[in-house]
Order: C-alpha cells, then structure tokens, then sequence
C-alpha cells in the first residue's frame, strides 16, 4: 500500500515539474508574466522531492516487494506442499487402488484357480464314481449272470428228467412257477424295445421285451404275421394222437408247432421280425393240456395284467429263455420271467416240451409212440387255435374228430356269419377242446357245434371272457 502511495507522488511530482516548466518556457517565449503556481522555485523543490523519492522508493519497492516475495514464496511453498501432499496422496490413492487391483486380481486368480481345482476334483470324482458305478454294475450284473447261470443249470436238469420221461411236469399242465422272476440284461431296452438273440451253436436264444399295454391293445382282432421257422426246424412233422392226463382228453394234429418265445398278443407284429423269437415246439408245449397251459400259461399271465390295468403306462420286462441240452437242436423248455414295472407280477415260469405216451429226439425231432392210447373213454378233438393271438401257434390243423362221449345234436338251424364271426343258432354253443363253449367263433371247423343244454350235461361251461377268436354270449 505504502509502496503505491510513493509512486502515485513521484509520478504527481514528475509531471507537476514536467508542466511547470513547460508553462514557463511559454511565458518566457511569450513573454508573459510568471504564474504562481509556477516558479522555477517551486519546480525545483518539487524535482528534489521526487528525486528523493525515487531513491526512497526502491528500498520500499525491495522491502514491499520482498513481504511480497515472502508471502507468494510462502504461497507457492504452501501450494507446493499442498501440491506434493496431493501428489502423495495421488500416489498413495493409486498405489491403494494398485494395490487393490492386484488383490481383486489376486483374489480372482485364487477363485478361477479354487473353481478349476474343484471343478477339475469334481470331474475326477465324478469319473472316479462312474468307473466305481460301471464296476459295481459289472460285478453286479456278473453276479446275477452267475446266479441265474446257476438257476439255468438246476432247471435244465429237472427238464431233461421230466422229458426223458415224457412227462408234462408236476402240474400236469406242462409247466410250473419256480418263484420270482430272474430279469437280467434289459438295461440297454427302452419301452416297447425288443431283442432275440442267437446263442453260439446258431439257435434261438434269449429273447427280451419290454411291453406295453399299446402293443397288447393293437394286437387284438387278427394275427399279426405268419409263423417263421425257427433253426433246426425239423423236417418231418407228423400227425399225432396225444391223450392228457389232467383232462383225459385226446388231441389229434400235428405234434410240432413254431413257437413264439414272445408271444403275437403281447408284441404284435414285431413278434415276426426275427426267426430267433421262435423254437420247436410240441403241442402241448404251446398251449398245455387245456389251452391255458404251456406257454400259453405265461402269454395269459401278462394278458390278465393289462385286463386289469387297461391303458396303463406300466410296463412289463419279458424275457424266455429256451434250454437246450448240450448240443440238441430243439430245446428240453423254456424259461420264462415276467415282472411288471409296478411289481404286480414277479414270477418266474417253467415250461416243459415234453409229449406224454411220445418220445422225442431232441437232436433233430424225430419221434415214436411209447403207449398206446388210452382206451378210457374221452373226447377226440382237433387242434384248435389259441384262443388269443398269442406265441401259441398252431402250424397246421388236422379235420375235426367227433366227440367220443357224447353224439352231438345236430343244429335245428345253421349258423350265420356277421362281420367276420359265425354265430351258433340260437340255443346252440361251440365247445373248445378247453370245456368251454362260446356263442361266436371266427374258426368254425376247430369247434364243436351242440345244444347248449347238451354242452351243460356234459358238465361244459360257459367261458368267461372272449378273446379275438371267441367270444361268450
């Protein structure tokens, strides 16, 4: 402020003097009288005092300038701590955030690392549990090979006993229950999948379903295909008279059928797809002493199933093994393990192809009569086909014979056909060779025509329920 002041008077002064002396060298031109503002005097005084203050004023200007100094060096001084303490602070922020950074990355690659490291002990276990749940399966399925093997091997003797003495089993029926069921191998098998199989000698082997109500529904009606000839087929198939001693009955028709191992009322048209689904098999052997016997046992068995469960999403695992005796081509039984989805059925069935009063030769099927007939009063019938369209298939049928027992009433009216079926007059009923009678029939000629009161005295019934070739009133 000071300093200000003294130039504001040096600079006053200066041009006062200025003026001054310009007014009196005017006057004096001019010759004009001097003013008394103006004297060379007064100039003079003036002109000192500001030379004085020009030497005064430096010191001033160098003690003013250097408060000044003072002050703008403190102020740069300050802004230049405050400067590097912003700076460090800058520094000290990014090397925080530096530091940050390389922990999060740190802690990033600690995670990726722990992450591939789990993934990678997880994977191992994984592959370490699917190799120990192979294994396990392996040697489980190794050991249910090994215990059904076993099984096998037990059956297989009973049926070389029961057939070397042309026996039709301890039921009479030519099959028994041999508890529950033995499945092995369907792990590969999806709903309504099948698989026939060829053993090493090129016979039918294990045959494999898992079925369906669908397939049972759609094979109902007709037959789905023509039977195939199964390996070793034989070449000669002779008529036969074969009399049961469960029902004391005698069968008249051809001794060998072409068996299904799964049946056409079970699998339908698929049952056709390979000559492996079928083996030799004698008569009674398909369908037993009574039309429900035989496989015909293990067919009805699955049917009265889904009679039960109709359009059911259950399944049923069907598997039939045939047993061959060492190299024979025709096989001593079968084997035939049913289990449903739902538990239900859970049985293992037995069949025997066997021919009681007939001997067989299993290598290659030739046969001789080892017994007369029985001369016991019976009914003579011919073969009939299966009531279903099961695997119980009738190769060829032989002419109907004539009830020995009783004449047969000759019908008052004949029958008719509608849609297929030929209806019995009324009054009148067609008699199986199973004792039951039915009001319409699709085949006739393997029935007995007869007054149903008749039919009642000989102590027939009435069947329950109908199947695609016959059917009750």
């Amino acid at each position: 402020m000071f300093y200000n002041l003294l130039i504001t008077l040096i600079t006053l002064a200066f041009l006062y003097s200025v003026v001054g002396l310009v007014v009196l060298l005017f006057k004096k031109i001019f010759g004009r009288k001097k003013g008394k503002w103006f004297s060379l005097k007064k100039i003079g005084t003036t002109f000192v005092a500001m030379i004085a203050l020009v030497f005064v004023a430096p010191k001033t200007e160098t003690a003013a300038q250097k408060a000044a100094d003072q002050r703008e060096e403190a102020r740069s001084s300050s802004l230049a701590i405050a400067s590097e303490q912003a700076a460090k602070k800058s520094a000290a922020l990014a090397s925080s955030r530096k530091q940050a950074n390389s922990q999060t990355k740190a802690k990033q690659l600690a995670l990726k690392s722990a992450k591939a490291s789990a993934q990678s002990q997880a994977i191992a276990s994984s592959k370490a549990a699917a190799k120990q749940s192979a294994a396990e399966l392996a040697a489980k399925q190794a050991s249910e090979s090994k215990v059904k093997s076993a099984n096998n091997q037990e059956i297989l003797a009973e049926l070389v006993k029961e057939t070397n003495n042309h026996s039709s089993g301890p039921t009479k029926d030519y099959y028994w229950e041999n508890g529950a069921a033995k499945i092995t191998g369907f792990d590969g098998l999806k709903s309504g999948e099948e698989k026939f199989t060829a053993d090493s000698q090129g016979r039918s082997g294990v045959a494999k379903a898992i079925l369906t109500y669908s397939e049972y529904e759609s094979s109902k009606g007709s037959r789905q295909g023509n039977p195939l000839e199964p390996p070793a087929w034989p070449y000669t198939n002779p008529k036969v008279a074969i009399t049961y001693s469960l029902t004391g009955r005698t069968y008249h028709g051809y001794l060998y059928n072409r068996s299904h191992s799964i049946g056409d009322s079970l699998l339908g048209a698929d049952s056709y797809d390979s000559k492996y689904n079928f083996t030799t098999g004698t008569r009674p052997q398909n369908v037993g002493a009574n039309q429900n016997g035989g496989m015909r046992y293990a067919e009805e068995t699955a049917e009265d199933y889904w009679d039960s469960h109709p359009n059911t999403k259950n399944t049923i695992a069907y598997e039939t093994t045939p047993l061959y005796n060492n190299s024979e081509t025709i096989p001593r039984g079968s084997i035939v393990d049913i289990k449903s989805s739902d538990g239900v059925i859970n049985k293992e069935i037995v069949v025997v192809n066997s021919v009681e009063g007939i001997s067989i030769d299993y290598n290659n099927g030739s046969n001789k009569t080892i017994a007369a007939i029985s001369s016991k009063p019976s009914s003579s019938i011919a073969p009939v086909v299966k009531s279903s369209s099961s695997s119980s298939t009738t190769v060829n049928s032989a002419p109907a014979v004539s009830s020995s027992t009783a004449p047969t009433t000759t019908p008052a009216t004949s029958p008719t056909v509608s849609g297929g079926w030929t209806v019995a007059p009324a009054g009148q009923v067609y008699v199986s060779n199973s004792n039951k009678y039915y009001a319409r029939v699709t085949n006739p000629g393997n029935y007995r025509l007869m007054n149903q009161s008749e039919a009642d005295n000989q102590g027939f019934t009435r069947a329950s329920r109908g199947n695609q070739y016959a059917r009750p009133y």
